[in-house]
């Protein structure tokens, strides 16, 4: 390892690293290095650029939290995130299309009844979901586990809300034997991406917005198939062509139906204006 300089020093790394080169670690640490420093030559990286760069990710884990994925937030704004669930997810066409998992997920959220509020007092106009899981030849996929989660009318999820004790706007159910489900929560708002950390600075530097539009987010668990991680979106959203986590994928586009006060879907009377929402989603068996 003597007389390294510019030209030699990716092959002097590569050369030592003692992983088998059959083994995946392999590949992705060589690949790493290799394109690590070609970005370094290419761009003419400076000491002081390489510190700023080193103090910026170090910001990003210090902003890292139980209930705040920072590193996350930073790989779905620069579009990682996408990347890699779009080459992971290729699917039949007809396939409910998977996006991105997002920093608020909970894995321990409670366990729903078929046509629970979970809304649990958020802020929001009342929302009645249903839909059905089917396979992609249209067999019903029952007992699925689908797990839910959402920020509220205000476009807060539950876990950044100082005021807030406890979980809402999430839970996890099962479809039922004909891989129905059906629920009650609040209609979520568009909402800014927390940009009050290491990330936030980031798109600012861009000039990039930080805004989200209004969606739902699921992740859909059944024997015999491929997880589902997806959003629903509203139609209506004029953010839909802005996201700044690049979520949004035109078959996840859907009504989010406006009714005024009246009989509401689980038969009981809302006295202010309501939406309702029906998808099915189409999963992917596993061969």
């Amino acid at each position: 390892m003597l007389n390294i300089d510019d030209k030699n020093i990716t092959q002097e790394v590569l050369s030592n690293i003692s992983i088998p080169t059959d083994d995946r670690m392999h590949t992705i640490f060589t690949g790493l290095i290799e394109h690590l420093h070609s970005f370094a030559r290419e761009v003419q990286l400076t000491e002081q650029e390489w510190e700023k760069g080193i103090e910026f990710l170090t910001q990003v884990g210090k902003y890292c939290s139980p209930e705040r994925q920072e590193f996350i937030l930073l790989s779905d704004v620069l579009g990682l995130s996408s990347l890699v669930i779009a080459q992971n997810n290729r699917k039949p066409v007809g396939c409910t299309e998977s996006t991105v998992f997002g920093p608020f997920h909970v894995a321990e959220a409670p366990l729903l009844a078929a046509g629970e509020d979970f809304s649990q007092g958020a802020p929001g106009t009342p929302w009645f979901v249903k839909g059905k899981v089917i396979g992609i030849s249209g067999e019903a996929v029952a007992n699925a586990t689908i797990d839910i989660w959402h920020a509220d009318g205000d476009g807060q999820y539950d876990v950044q809300a100082s005021d807030v004790h406890g979980l809402r706007c999430r839970g996890v159910m099962k479809a039922d034997s004909q891989g129905e489900f059906f629920f009650r929560t609040v209609v979520p708002e568009a909402y800014e991406i927390p940009s009050d950390g290491p990330v936030g600075s980031l798109l600012a530097a861009q000039g990039r917005g930080a805004w989200r539009p209004a969606h739902l987010h699921f992740m859909i668990n059944a024997e015999g198939y491929q997880r589902l991680i997806t959003h629903i979106f509203n139609k209506d959203d004029d953010r839909l062509n802005s996201d700044s986590v690049f979520g949004v994928r035109t078959s996840l586009i859907a009504d989010w139906i406006k009714h005024a006060p009246g009989i509401a879907p689980d038969g009981t009377f809302c006295q202010q204006s309501f939406c309702t929402l029906d998808f099915n989603f189409v999963l992917n068996p596993v061969n």
